[in-house]
């Protein structure tokens, strides 16, 4: 894995592509990657089971990929719900430009990748996946996740894998406390070393 430098807006070290095939939606992809990135070489364990227990993303409306990397868990929503738009989002430049790069080279117009700050405040979304960036510190993560959950549709789902040597009980408890009670927070699957959790907004408020 490469260090914490794939956190950066421009990583260090030259932007050289280089091939990388990989299995999305049940088929082999031919795509691009490189250095600086988070899990240049394929596709991390965390995503590999987010991708594998998580049920099928709505298939309208806006989607959310949450630190996308090269693109693996946008490029799957995408090309699992062909007509949902697709948003993916990253602080690291290589990480927006490969991942756009991807898309167009399956031939995914429902991709746009960006930085957190490009995308519009008053877009909601109705499916969001992460396998968020747990290494950038806790306070950093709750910041993260205060941006974008409350941007739930009504009735949306946000599926999130983390490690559990990484704190995925802890932050399951965070969620549940950090959130208001239109939220419900609660673990999905174990598998290996890792835990999805859910949060779900409610289609109405409570009365």
């Amino acid at each position: 894995m490469e260090s914490a430098h794939y956190f950066s807006a421009t990583p260090a070290g030259p932007f050289t592509r280089k091939p990388l095939t990989v299995e999305l939606a049940g088929e082999m992809r031919k795509l691009q990657t490189s250095s600086g990135i988070f899990s240049p070489d394929g596709i991390d364990k965390g995503t590999a089971i987010l991708l594998a227990e998580v049920p099928a993303p709505a298939p309208q409306g806006n989607l959310l990929d949450i630190g996308c990397g090269w693109g693996p868990i946008a490029l799957t929503m995408a090309l699992r719900a062909p007509s949902a738009q697709v948003y993916a989002v990253d602080v690291n430049e290589r990480c927006i430009t490969l991942t756009n790069e991807n898309a167009a080279a399956l031939g995914l117009t429902n991709v746009k990748a960006s930085t957190p700050e490009a995308v519009d405040p008053d877009i909601r979304f109705d499916t969001i996946w992460s396998n968020p960036p747990i290494r950038i510190g806790k306070d950093e993560l709750h910041s993260l996740l205060k941006l974008w959950l409350p941007r739930l549709a009504p009735g949306g789902t946000a599926w999130l894998v983390v490690q559990k040597n990484l704190g995925s009980d802890s932050l399951q408890r965070w969620l549940a406390a950090e959130l208001d009670e239109s939220f419900a927070v609660s673990r999905e699957a174990t598998s290996k070393s890792f835990r999805i959790l859910k949060v779900r907004k409610a289609s109405r408020l409570p009365q």
